[in-house]
This record gives C-alpha cells, sequence and structure tokens, in this order.
C-alpha cells in the first residue's frame, strides 16, 4: 500500500457520504435563501440585512499624554488627536494605588485601581465647553455612562450649566440613570447647582424621579441639603411632598434632619416653612419613627421647633426607642451648649411636653440655663444624684450660685408663687403659648408664667 492511500472501514465511507449530502443540502438551502430574498427585498436593504453593522468594540487609552490634553482643555491638541467616532467615544483608563485591606496578609496594602472615564466626562466636568463640542460632533455618544456616570451627571456635579446646555441642545437624556441610580437632577446638591436644575427641568426631567436605591427625588435632596430656591423650583414643576423615600421620609422630614448644623440653621428653616405652606404634614414619622420635630429638636434648632408645633406638630408622640422631642431635645444639650436649648425646652412645655423623669435631667446638668427651666417645670425639687454627679468641680465652681440654690432646694417647699405658676401652667397645658400673653395680669407675672431665666432656684 502507498503512503498517498489509505483503508477507510464501510462505517466510516458511510459517515463520509452522508456528511458530503448534508452539505450539498445545506448549499441547495441558502441559495434558495438568496433567491428569496432577492425577490422581496431591493438590493440596498437585502445588503444591509446579510451585513449588520457590528458593535463597536471598546478602545482604552491609557496614553498620559492625551489625558493631560483632555484635563486641561487644549482645544488645538484635542482636535488633532480625536479627529473621528472611535477616538471620540474612547476610555480613558488610569490607574492609581490605593489602600486596602488584606485579609490574607491582616494588614493594609497598596493596590492599583482602575479608573474608567470618557473624553465627554472628562472636559464637561471641567467646563470646556469647546472641547466638548468638537467631541460630539466628531460623534461622542452624549448619554455614554462610563466608569458609572455619564457627561451630564459630572456638568451638574461641578456646576457647568454651559456644559449640561451643550449636552442636553444636543440630544442628551435629563434622565440617564448612572450606574448607582441616579439621574442628574439627583446630583444638583448645591446653590451653584440651580441653573442646572432649571436646564433639566426645561428639556424633560421627571421631578419626582427617585434614585433606586434610597428612593430618593430631587425634592427629597434639595430638602436634605437646606436648597431653598431649588426646593421652590421643584415645587413649581409638581414635586410631590407626600412622596417617602426608602426609609419612609418625606421631604419635610429629609430637611429637619439636615439641619444639623447651627451655621446652617437659616437655609433649613426656610426649607421648612416654605414645604410646610405648601401642604407638607409635620406629623409625618420617617425613620425610625422620627418625626420632622423629634430631628429639630436632636439638632437643637429653636426657630424649626417653634414653626413644626405651629403647623401643628406632636410634642409627646414616641418613636420607635420610646424617646419623645423633649426626650431628644435634652439628649441634645450638651453637644449644643451655644444653640439655646433652653429655648427648646421651653416652647415645649409651653405646648404641652408631659414631664420627664428626673434622671433624665443629667443630661443637662451642663447648661445651667437649660437645667433651670427644666427644675422650674415641677412643683417641687426631687432627689436625684445623677445630674449632681455628672457636674464636674470647675463647673460647679463656675455656676456656683445656681447649682448650690439647686441643691438646697432638693425636697424642701418651693415658694407659693412658684406653686401657683405650676397650677397655672398645669391648668393651661398645651394652651400656655397662647394663652398666657392674653391673660390680663401685670407684664411681670406674666413674664414669670413663661419661666424665665433667674440664675438660681427659690
Amino acid at each position: 500500500m502507498s503512503r498517498e492511500t489509505f483503508a477507510f472501514s464501510s462505517s466510516t465511507l458511510r459517515s463520509l457520504r452522508l456528511q458530503r449530502e448534508w452539505l450539498e443540502w445545506e448549499d441547495r438551502r441558502r441559495a434558495l435563501s438568496r433567491q428569496c430574498l432577492s425577490r422581496r427585498f431591493p438590493l440596498a436593504t437585502r445588503s444591509t440585512l446579510l451585513l449588520p453593522k457590528p458593535a463597536r468594540r471598546p478602545q482604552y487609552c491609557r496614553d498620559p499624554a492625551v489625558h493631560n490634553v483632555l484635563y486641561t482643555g487644549d482645544l488645538q491638541t484635542l482636535k488633532n488627536i480625536f479627529k473621528d467616532e472611535a477616538m471620540a467615544n474612547v476610555i480613558v483608563e488610569t490607574v492609581s494605588e490605593e489602600l486596602m485591606w488584606s485579609a490574607e496578609l491582616g494588614l493594609w496594602v497598596l493596590s492599583p485601581q482602575k479608573r474608567h472615564t470618557s473624553p465627554l466626562r472628562i472636559v464637561a466636568g471641567r467646563g470646556y465647553r469647546d472641547c466638548l463640542k468638537h467631541l460630539i460632533l466628531q460623534g461622542a455618544e452624549v448619554d455614554a455612562v462610563v466608569g458609572g456616570k455619564a457627561a451630564l451627571h459630572d456638568s451638574c456635579i461641578h456646576q457647568r450649566a454651559e456644559c449640561a446646555q451643550l449636552l442636553l441642545s444636543y440630544g442628551a437624556n435629563a434622565n440617564v440613570l448612572s450606574e448607582e441610580g441616579l439621574a442628574p437632577l439627583h446630583l444638583c446638591t448645591s446653590p451653584e447647582t440651580l441653573r442646572c436644575a432649571e436646564l433639566l427641568l426645561e428639556h424633560g426631567a421627571l421631578v419626582n424621579l427617585s434614585s433606586r436605591d434610597r428612593r430618593m427625588t430631587p425634592l427629597h435632596v434639595a430638602a436634605e441639603h437646606g436648597l431653598e430656591e431649588h426646593v421652590q423650583l421643584y415645587l413649581c414643576y409638581g414635586a410631590g411632598l407626600a412622596h417617602r423615600n426608602r426609609e419612609g421620609e418625606t421631604a419635610l422630614n429629609a430637611a429637619c434632619a439636615g439641619a444639623d448644623k447651627l451655621s446652617e440653621a437659616g437655609r433649613y428653616y426656610r426649607v421648612a416653612e416654605r414645604l410646610l405652606e405648601c401642604g407638607a404634614d409635620a406629623r409625618t414619622a420617617g425613620r425610625k419613627n422620627h418625626t420632622p420635630l423629634h430631628n429639630a429638636c436632636g439638632n437643637c434648632h429653636p426657630r424649626l421647633v417653634e414653626l413644626l408645633l405651629r403647623y401643628g406638630a406632636a410634642v409627646n408622640v414616641s418613636n420607635c426607642a420610646g424617646y419623645t422631642p423633649m426626650d431628644c431635645a435634652l439628649q441634645a444639650v450638651q453637644e449644643y451648649l451655644d444653640g439655646q436649648p433652653e429655648r427648646i425646652i421651653t416652647t415645649l412645655l409651653d405646648h404641652g411636653a408631659a414631664p420627664i423623669n428626673p434622671k433624665l435631667l443629667k443630661f443637662c446638668s451642663l447648661c445651667p440655663r437649660a437645667l433651670e427651666v427644666m427644675l422650674n417645670s415641677y412643683d417641687r425639687i426631687l432627689s436625684c444624684d445623677s445630674w449632681v454627679e455628672a457636674v464636674p468641680p470647675e463647673m460647679w465652681q463656675e455656676h456656683k450660685t445656681f447649682y448650690d440654690s439647686a441643691l438646697q432646694m432638693t425636697n424642701q417647699p418651693r415658694q407659693l408663687q412658684h406653686l401657683a405658676r405650676c397650677a397655672v401652667r398645669r391648668y393651661l397645658g398645651a394652651r400656655c403659648h397662647s394663652a398666657i400673653p392674653q391673660l390680663k395680669l401685670p407684664l411681670s407675672l406674666r413674664a414669670y408664667l413663661q419661666l424665665p431665666l433667674e440664675g438660681y432656684i427659690r
């Protein structure tokens, strides 16, 4: 037998024959399909159907020189580099060393982390409008989400209204979602982003669109950051006041919870006032059954407390931990010694706050003003060592007159004048704030009924 031949078995020959017949049948089937297609569609349409456009594979750019052109906004060099659609949609990749916890080694180690973004995102976030326009004209996808966000997200984060306007004019989706489920409106979190918010709404942004995870609407975000003009804008576009986020909070809850800095108290007050004027419910409980009043007391915001009570907030409602607004106010005293906590305590008492357990007096022991108001709300001072022991010697020495008088009056009869005050206030109850100013009494007596600060207990 020669080297060019090979002996096939009968079964092998049969398999080869069947395979050849199947291939011939497949050729005939394809030819018939092409004939049918040629009769149903013209040549141009047929070529399009037979040769679909392949999806563009992502291209990555790791060249620092190209990165530098984008970050510096060098328009002329950018035009020389980004000349076509493929380059305009390149993915910019950077690698940075970040501290990561290694469970295997039991220590923090530097680990290289890749970060992705797009040319469009870079120039939009830095306000390079001309560069942005060039990239769009070269075919950059305005809604491409690269590295978690689209260019419109970056425009809003960095307050680049001119770039946001350009993107929207070229068809950018005003409701495009990031990988975290945030729309551009959710990222308007500073006063400087007002113009961005206006542009988004003018181009169809949904004012009641919720974020994916926390279910926050733009109104929640604006209230949480104390953005008065944003709140007004969203209300004009029909923002829902009763919408609750994942934790059950309304925008009013978010505003009262966010007002935790004395320097920003004014703008949060104005936000809450606007929401209440438009119909927000001051009694709605949110996270952990906190009402707006719980949050305002916990943040030691006297004006906000007065505002909420004026709109019907419940003064004795308990949260899931059993704390009333008064309990929250007392627990915040030591953190906000300069925030007039005694004013909040007086306001709550004037609206019918129930008496507290004397053991809670320790929370206000470091603020003589607050402690004086609380002690004067009782017809007698009960023996309670908890607040006495909580006062450091230097504090006692500084306010010796007050602390000594309070200690001396423990379990002692109070003055008849004070007992009469307690009786009147007990009778008026939650009407103290409105009824006492109308009593036909001398001005000094009316002032006395409102628990003024005297600096000592008698």
